[in-house]
């Protein structure tokens, strides 16, 4: 069984990539979250699962981080009726903020799932019912950036303005996590804000 890969990105797919390991390419499919980090060319450590399909043969999964697999797993085997491509896009949306899902998930709040995560209402019940009782169990990798977002001063604001040029308040506040993540200053100018907002949701 194949657990991990590390080798040279060959090609870079929407969901995967294929790595080039010995000689061999292996495809590999990843949250998109994380294929947008790799870059062709460049060597890349994966941890990978594989999963049997009755179509496909073996199928392989991968994972930037050790902390990423064990969340896949868990989504793959507590929530019902959830297979692997399901629980990798169940990942790639809680990739944004690990540390926010999980406590999402342990103070049973749908309206994060929803609002900032981009879960059905329908899902984020099913999630917080399948995981209330397991979150405990996977390693948190990362600070909640929710509380950051929230505590700057123009951010209700820069939420405001956005809805009015009509943006639903999911695409905001991913924007605004996008631009945290590149280390935007989110307690600067209300119009400065509003403008890299902008940028990141035309793209």
């Amino acid at each position: 069984m194949i657990a991990y890969l590390k080798g040279e990105v060959l090609e870079i797919k929407e969901d995967g990539a294929v790595i080039l390991c010995g000689g061999i390419g292996y495809e590999v499919n990843l949250a998109h979250s994380s294929a947008l980090e790799l870059t062709e060319g460049t060597e890349v450590a994966l941890y990978v699962a594989e999963s049997i399909s009755p179509y496909d043969g073996t199928v392989l999964y991968g994972f930037l981080h050790k902390e990423d697999k064990e969340l896949w797993y868990l989504f793959k085997t507590a929530i019902p009726n959830t297979g692997p491509k399901k629980a990798l896009e169940f990942l790639n949306k809680a990739l944004r903020s690990v540390a926010d899902f999980h406590n999402a998930i342990l103070k049973r709040d749908p309206k994060i799932l929803t609002g900032i995560f981009g879960f059905t209402a329908k899902t984020a019940e099913k999630l917080i019912n399948s995981l209330k009782d397991k979150m405990d169990a996977i390693t948190i990798q990362g600070e909640s950036k929710i509380k950051v977002m929230d505590e700057a001063p123009y951010m209700s604001g820069v939420l405001e303005a956005l809805s009015a040029l009509g943006y639903s308040a999911a695409e905001s506040r991913r924007a605004i996590e996008k631009l945290y993540t590149e280390g935007v200053n989110l307690n600067g100018k209300i119009e400065d804000i509003i403008k890299e907002a902008l940028r990141v949701l035309k793209k």
